[in-house]
């Protein structure tokens, strides 16, 4: 089983049981999230596992190439000692030495093949990270936008506002009616002798203007 095929699973056994309960969208979110990111520790922990079997399988490669070398030389040398019995279990060794440097060499291919998947989901996993962090971004937004217009809603449509509201037109009935009677106490009332003494002076004003008025139009008369 791949490592996105793992993750999968488990999101959506876990994300579905979430939605069971109907849980939170943005818990729901930060959950995948969440996984995601362990997942990635997982990988890169195996990753980092490989690169370790890897320098091995380097160092036991390095290993064998020395012992073909050394055993190759001793066969050499027990031939020009005329050693053959030495000289063949020396070939023997130097071939045991040349299988295990040949499987060291496909183990080190599977490992390489490996690394090079592992740097690919790496890779593949971080941007699926970005990209699902600001989507949650966006499901957050949304959601939170989503829940205020419950609630407005919820408040327009609700009985206790309209009962409120006509309390309000109540209320400004009652001082409608306060201020009638104010405006209607002052009919018919008498002028005060303050109110009197003004009239008088701006009658005086009067009727200088309108003397002054006749004093032109008689000039203007005149003057035809």
């Amino acid at each position: 089983m791949s490592v996105f095929s793992r993750m999968s699973d488990i999101i959506n056994s876990n994300v579905n049981s979430m939605l069971d309960k109907a849980e939170n969208p943005e818990k729901i979110s930060r959950l995948i999230i969440q996984e995601m990111e362990d997942t990635l520790v997982e990988v890169r922990s195996i990753t980092a596992k490989s690169i370790a079997s890897r320098k091995e399988r380097q160092r036991q490669l390095r290993q064998a190439t020395e012992s073909v070398e050394e055993w190759d030389a001793k066969a050499e040398l027990a031939l020009s000692k005329d050693r053959e019995d030495l000289a063949r279990a020396a070939l023997l060794e130097k071939n045991r030495a040349v299988s295990r440097h040949e499987a060291l060499e496909q183990e080190l291919v599977v490992i390489e093949d490996q690394l090079n998947r592992f740097n690919s989901d790496i890779g593949k996993l971080e941007a699926k990270i970005v990209d699902a962090r600001k989507r949650q971004q966006e499901l957050t937004i949304r959601h939170q936008t989503a829940q205020t217009q419950l609630k407005t809603q919820a408040q327009i449509h609700d009985n206790r506002i309209d009962d409120v509201l006509l309390r309000f037109d109540a209320v400004e009935q009652k001082i409608e009616q306060a201020e009638s009677h104010v405006e209607a106490m002052g009919f018919g009332r008498r002028e005060g002798l303050h109110d009197q003494i003004n009239a008088l002076h701006h009658s005086d004003q009067v009727d200088a203007q309108l003397t002054a008025l006749k004093e032109r139009v008689k000039q203007a008369a005149g003057g035809q």
